[in-house]
């Protein structure tokens, strides 16, 4: 998906612990916390995205995370309840 040149695309996997876990490839960096989550599907829009952020729902690096526009860089990890998010630049 694009936003503003960003583009996203994934690889996807399941975990013996039911969670998907999905290498992210971006094309440039970073890109804010809450763009990852509604690209990837898990928030249905920006204003949720942010919602679960705020709320302590996602982990970065395996912190809990508040900050809805904390810059994501190639070699982070995303967790949410349902997923955990590789993310690695796209080779050009």
């Amino acid at each position: 998906m694009t936003d503003k040149g960003c583009d996203l695309q994934e690889k996807q996997v399941m975990t013996d612990d039911k969670k998907i876990r999905r290498q992210v490839e971006i094309a440039m960096e970073p890109v804010e916390l809450y763009k990852i989550l509604k690209f990837e599907n898990l928030a249905a829009s920006g204003g949720e995205a942010k919602f679960r952020i705020q709320a302590g729902h996602v982990t970065v690096n395996g912190q809990t995370e508040h900050r809805k526009r904390r810059k994501i860089r190639h070699g982070d990890v995303v967790e949410t309840p349902e997923a955990i998010l590789t993310i690695v630049m796209a080779e050009n």
